[in-house]
C-alpha cells in the first residue's frame, strides 16, 4: 500500500501556480489511473486506486503548504503506511522547468511543505521534485511572488511534459523503487 502526495495550496487563486505543481501532478495521476472521486478527509482530499497492481492513496493536503505534514501524518497513520511507501511530489525552485529529480530523504531545500512533512513523519520518504525555475533575485519577497506566479507559455509546456513523464513512470517508483524511477527519469529527460 502506498501514499502519493501532491503538494499545493487550496483555492482558485493558487491554481496553475508554480507552488501547485504537486496538485497538478496528483490531478494527472487521478485522471490517468482512474482513481475514485476525491473526498475530504485527513485535512485534505484523498482518492484511492491502483497503479501497476499496487493499492495507492492519492492525497492533496488542503491545509496550506506550511501545514502539509498534518494531512500526511493523519493519512499515513490511518492506513498504516510507512515513510518508505510515501511519495511526495512537489515544486523545486533550484531546478529549471525542464528538470525533475527524485530521491529518498534529504533536506527541505527551504520548501515549507517539505519542512512540515519532515517534522511530522521523519525525512525518510520519497520525494519527486519538479523544477519550476527561480527568480533572478533571491530575497524573500521575490521568492514568494515567484512560487505564487503562473507559468510563461514555454514553462507551462515544460511542466505539462514533466508531469506526463512522472505519470508515465510512477508505476516504476511503486514497483521497483525510487532509484530505478530516477534512472528511467534520467533517460526520459535526455530524450527531450
Amino acid at each position: 500500500m502506498f501514499l502519493v502526495v501532491g503538494l499545493g495550496n487550496p483555492g482558485a487563486e493558487y491554481e496553475a501556480t508554480r507552488h501547485n505543481v504537486g496538485f497538478m501532478a496528483a490531478d494527472e495521476l487521478h485522471r490517468r489511473y482512474n482513481f475514485s472521486a476525491f473526498r475530504a478527509k485527513f485535512s485534505g482530499l484523498i482518492a484511492e486506486g491502483n497503479i501497476e497492481g499496487k493499492k495507492v492513496y492519492l492525497l492533496k493536503p488542503q491545509s496550506y503548504m506550511n501545514l502539509s505534514g498534518n494531512s500526511v501524518v493523519q493519512a499515513a497513520n490511518f492506513y498504516k503506511i510507512l515513510p518508505e511507501n510515501i511519495f511526495v511530489i512537489h515544486d523545486d525552485m533550484d531546478l529549471p522547468t525542464t528538470k525533475i529529480k527524485a530521491k529518498i530523504g534529504g533536506g527541505s531545500g527551504g520548501h515549507n511543505g517539505i519542512k512540515s512533512i519532515d517534522a511530522a513523519i521523519t525525512p525518510n520518504y520519497n520525494r519527486i521534485r519538479i523544477g519550476v525555475g527561480h527568480p533572478t533575485n533571491h530575497n524573500e519577497e521575490n521568492i514568494v511572488n515567484h512560487v505564487l506566479s503562473r507559468f510563461s507559455k514555454q514553462d507551462a509546456e515544460n511542466i505539462k511534459n514533466d508531469i506526463d513523464i512522472v505519470a508515465d513512470l510512477i508505476g516504476v517508483a511503486l514497483t521497483k523503487g525510487i532509484a530505478e524511477f530516477s534512472n528511467q527519469l534520467g533517460m526520459r529527460l535526455q530524450q527531450k
